[in-house]
């Protein structure tokens, strides 16, 4: 958890731990293998799974809004080699102003 906390922090230097916990618990065994634990911007059915099953299921915003949260984390993150799913998911739901729904 703190792995995860600290690579959040990079991004957001307030960001909750109870909010990165509630993602952790959400991804659960996804996160158990490095390839699923991260996020590859340079995947376009990858990026359209996160807008669907992460914006739309779980955060409950859909089309474009979701897609240019990603897209703008994407951008955000691109110096990073590997995007942590945890820290990606964590900053698109705070770009569309969604943490406290979480």
């Amino acid at each position: 958890m703190t792995d995860y906390a600290a690579d959040v922090k990079k991004y957001d230097a307030g960001a909750s731990d109870e909010i990165i916990g509630k993602i952790v618990k959400h991804l659960g065994i996804a996160l158990r293998s490095r390839d699923s634990s991260m996020v590859a911007c340079s995947d376009p059915s990858e990026l359209a799974r996160v807008s669907e099953k992460w914006c739309g299921k779980k955060l409950g915003v859909s089309g474009a809004a979701a897609d240019d949260a990603v897209a703008k984390v994407c951008e955000m993150m691109k110096g990073d080699n590997s995007k942590a799913r945890v820290t990606f998911y964590y900053l698109v739901a705070k770009e569309l102003g969604k943490l406290g729904d979480l």
